[in-house]
């Protein structure tokens, strides 16, 4: 089937080239011409585990192409995937500002009939306006050409997302058109072999399905990050509560690890658009802005801990970060923690010497001017004469490090750990200061219960 995927960034650069990996034609477009010249030259703009050889896969067989060229994409693609970002307004509220221009562009285009597929993260709604956009701009030509709308969120995880898509957990497809939903049906078989995968329901429905998964998994991170900071004043194990709660089936293992708080491109921002959303129809939910501000107060924990453990004496300390980006196996840096974390740590008058795998690049085009503020090219190298080590990010490589190499390359012998990757017993044993997120009594014992 020939597609247009209308932006290529992480959502229309997988979209578009998992279905390109199944037989059919797409043409991936974006306004971003630079972009588009990297991809055409072979260079994947971001990060993420096979999307590259995916890709190449793509282009070699030729079926997979990107354009800059908007009228061309509309009159490619029987389907018209839409996977432009939406991002926070100055209310918080989703700005669908991309989106309905490109609704306007494709009524101006259009001259015959397709199926609009949205994938981007949009309001409850949106939908209807992408469809009177449109409608208004055929009326003004004078033409009447039939066009379907369908709501199809997605439900990737950064890192995992070309497994994500090729095998998902399920297809939402939000459609009012019986045509539309056969024609995506069919579309998505590939996906859909072992057994049926999709999910068929209203357009509003499915808009709102979206906002609802991402606001549901950041709560329950939300809430076991406030359960920690409860186990470090009452002398528990978070780690020891999460097994035992995780234990039951009714609320499961997944999204209840207490940290230094999430970050990306969508937790934070679906939960505040959400919460703008909710506000608007005259219901102001207590629930999401509480789900917020936990996780903005956890991204300044680590800093608190290492304010107390200093004694409020940062000025001129060294610490070493190891992980940047806000989750392994992507380079994405935003929202993340470690980006709070060094602000606040900068403002201290902190140096900061950094390690991650994936995120330096990104970390040198935010941040890599400053003269406080070095990226190392090895972990190693970031702990060479720290005041410390903060882990920020839970990537693989720091799971089972030397923990003697690490001793003698910081001039003080303290982890602060904001994933809670090593035992505190061990820790202590080894003769290191250990400081984790809810650890319980060996945090409230070291630190005089001030941490």
């Amino acid at each position: 089937m020939r597609v247009t995927i209308f932006g290529s960034g992480y959502v229309g650069l997988v979209t578009g080239a998992c279905l390109a990996e199944v037989g059919n034609d797409v043409l991936c477009v974006d306004i971003d011409a630079e972009r588009i010249e990297r991809l055409n030259c072979g260079e994947v703009p971001i990060f993420e585990p096979g999307l590259e050889a995916v890709i190449k896969r793509g282009r070699d067989a030729g079926r997979l192409d990107f354009t800059a060229d908007i009228p061309a994409g509309i009159n490619h693609g029987f389907f018209q995937f839409i996977a432009v970002g939406t991002p926070s307004d100055e209310d918080d509220s989703a700005d669908l500002g991309h989106v309905l221009t490109l609704a306007r562009s494709i009524g101006e285009h259009l001259a015959d009939y397709r199926v609009i597929v949205n994938k981007s993260t949009v309001p409850v709604g949106t939908a209807d306006k992408m469809k009177a956009v449109i409608q208004e701009v055929l009326d003004q030509r004078g033409v009447s050409f039939e066009f379907d709308i369908v709501s199809n969120p997605e439900f990737l995880k950064e890192g995992a997302a070309i497994e994500d898509f090729m095998k998902p957990d399920r297809v939402i497809i939000g459609t009012d058109s019986p045509r539309a939903e056969e024609l995506l049906r069919t579309l998505y078989e590939p996906f859909n072999r072992s057994h049926d995968r999709v999910i068929t329901m209203d357009i509003r429905s499915a808009e709102l399905t979206k906002y609802a998964a991402n606001a549901m998994l950041a709560t329950k991170i939300s809430f076991m990050n406030e359960i920690a900071n409860l186990a470090e004043r009452l002398g528990a194990d978070i780690e020891q509560v999460r097994i035992g709660i995780g234990s039951d089936p009714r609320i499961g293992y997944s999204f209840i690890y207490a940290g230094c708080g999430y970050g990306g491109s969508c937790f934070p921002k679906d939960v505040r658009a959400l919460a703008a959303s909710s506000a608007q129809a005259d219901y102001p939910s207590e629930l999401l802005v509480a789900v917020d501000g936990v996780n903005q107060h956890q991204k300044e924990v680590l800093f608190n801990k290492i304010h107390a453990y200093f004694n409020g004496k940062l000025a001129g300390k060294v610490l070493a970060l190891w992980g940047l980006a806000f989750k392994p196996n992507t380079d994405d840096m935003r929202e993340a923690s470690s980006r709070t974390l060094m602000r606040l740590l900068w403002g201290a008058g902190c140096r900061v010497q950094a390690f991650d795998p994936a995120a330096g690049a990104e970390a040198a085009r935010l941040d890599g001017d400053r003269p406080d503020f070095t990226l190392c090219e090895r972990a190693e190298e970031a702990i060479h004469g720290a005041d410390g080590l903060v882990i920020v990010t839970e990537w693989q490589e720091f799971r089972s490090p030397d923990f003697d190499a690490i001793k003698n390359a910081l001039s003080t012998p303290v982890i602060f750990d904001g994933r809670n990757l090593y035992d505190p017993d061990l820790m202590r044993r080894l003769g290191f200061d250990y400081f984790g997120i809810g650890r319980g009594d060996s945090i409230a014992r070291a630190a005089g219960g001030e941490i």
